[in-house]
């Protein structure tokens, strides 16, 4: 693994949590997320199901955990089943873990070979009454047409084991994984700072007629050199009106003079992510436009962060960031409050140039599971990313920082990426001399 050794802890302790909220005599199983097909014999990158890696740590695929704590047996409480090397892996794939090294990463004793997984749970299945299934319900319409390794070992259960009970693992984990322990936070710190690395790339590269691949580049080179697992999302680096694009990612667009650059970029570090979002001027310099522009969203920023505390909605903070936008939109002359006055309450006239929320969940996952009905709560990350999107000016700007959620209020992760427009000049300034 690229990254240091997580304290084992973490997963014990994870698996603790987890094994406390199912019912009695129940059991839990976990599954790999499969490697999927490119063409021909390649196959894209693998990435772990995160329910699975947050109660094991193991990253492989192929990989099984079965909980039962109610298991007559305590060996039997928790069971790991990983692939086995043989000659013909070792020689085109390299080796797979050992039965020692699982136990090592996941601080499970008893592992398994994953050809032994339908022989013991049968075993286990005759003392259960419920099964917790993994499923990946958090967004659908990524998952849509296709049928995933969770999918078929719930069709596999569910024909084999006709009568049990079913649960949804993800009511549990949807509950646990929203707290960050203290391990989790130091993990998404450092991915984090390796964003710096790489915004300090972008800054020191940034120049009129720079391909906006060539600043991705920057990001992928940093991300790669200080450990990161992969990127956390294909990144964002829109100049100009493709800043007005949410999710513009072609990145294959010049820079121009007088332009601005949108970068929103994230790293994955032993599986835990960053989200960050800047703003940069193409030749070093905000013309004043973009810096008023820049400002009222700067300005956003920091008022909206102010309200990222336990006990606040998520409806009710972004009711409040809709506010300080329509407020600044005002201000730069965009919206008027005769429109204000007659707009159409479901479709507020600040909606034209800001029509996004702005904040969720961080962690494993970049857009981090949990109810948004849940209040927010102390050891909770989360995002704030205001923006001002406006295509007839080819300006689109938005600011991203990541926060931990604190007993009164919150902490800013990424206090070091630079965001202040003297900085942000200055720098750039000062790499070119």
């Amino acid at each position: 693994m690229r990254y240091d050794s997580i304290p084992v802890s973490l997963f014990e302790k994870n698996r603790k949590r987890f094994t406390d909220k199912m019912q009695k005599n129940s059991l839990a199983i976990l599954t790999s997320n499969d490697v999927m097909p490119n063409n021909a014999d390649d196959v894209m990158g693998f990435a772990q199901n995160n329910d699975l890696f947050y109660l094991s740590g193991i990253e492989q695929d192929e990989t099984i955990l079965v909980l039962f704590p109610d298991a007559f047996k305590e060996e039997n409480r928790a069971v790991l089943f990983v692939k086995e090397s043989n000659e013909n892996t070792v020689l085109w794939d390299g080796n797979f873990l050992t039965k020692a090294e699982a136990t090592t990463i996941s601080g499970i004793k008893n592992v398994k070979w994953i050809a032994e997984f339908e022989k013991t749970l049968q075993l286990f299945a005759f003392e259960a009454d419920t099964f917790y299934l993994g499923h990946n319900e958090h967004i659908k319409r990524i998952t849509a047409g296709m049928q995933t390794r969770q999918d078929r070992m719930i069709q596999w259960c569910k024909e084999k084991y006709p009568l049990h009970h079913y649960e949804r693992a993800a009511k549990i984990t949807r509950d646990l994984r929203p707290i960050k322990s203290d391990e989790e936070i130091d993990l998404i710190k450092k991915a984090i700072a390796i964003s710096v690395k790489g915004f300090h790339g972008i800054l020191n590269a940034i120049q009129p007629n720079i391909k906006e691949y060539e600043l991705e580049a920057e990001l992928a080179y940093a991300s790669v050199k200080n450990g990161g697992t992969r990127s956390a999302f294909k990144p964002i680096v829109a100049s100009g009106k493709n800043a007005c694009s949410l999710h513009y990612n072609t990145n294959d667009q010049v820079c121009g003079e007088g332009e601005m650059v949108l970068v929103d970029f994230g790293v994955c570090y032993a599986n835990y992510n960053s989200d960050t979002t800047r703003c940069v001027p193409v030749n070093g310099v905000f013309s004043p436009r973009q810096k008023a522009v820049y400002e009222a969203v700067l300005h956003c920023l920091k008022e909206g962060s102010k309200l990222l505390k336990p006990g606040i909605l998520s409806k009710d903070y972004e009711l409040e960031m809709a506010k300080l936008i329509e407020a600044e939109l005002l201000k730069l002359g965009l919206i008027t409050q005769d429109e204000i006055a007659n707009q159409n309450p479901d479709n507020p006239a600040y909606k034209k140039y800001f029509m996004h929320g702005t904040a969720h969940h961080l962690g494993l996952d970049v857009h981090d599971v949990g109810l948004y009905s849940r209040p927010f709560e102390k050891g909770m990350v989360l995002t704030c990313e205001p923006g001002i999107y406006i295509p007839e000016e080819g300006i689109g700007c938005r600011l991203e920082n990541d926060y931990l959620l604190t007993e009164n209020g919150n902490i800013n992760l990424s206090e070091a990426l630079p965001i202040e427009i003297a900085d942000i000049e200055g720098l750039i300034k000062n790499n070119k001399q």
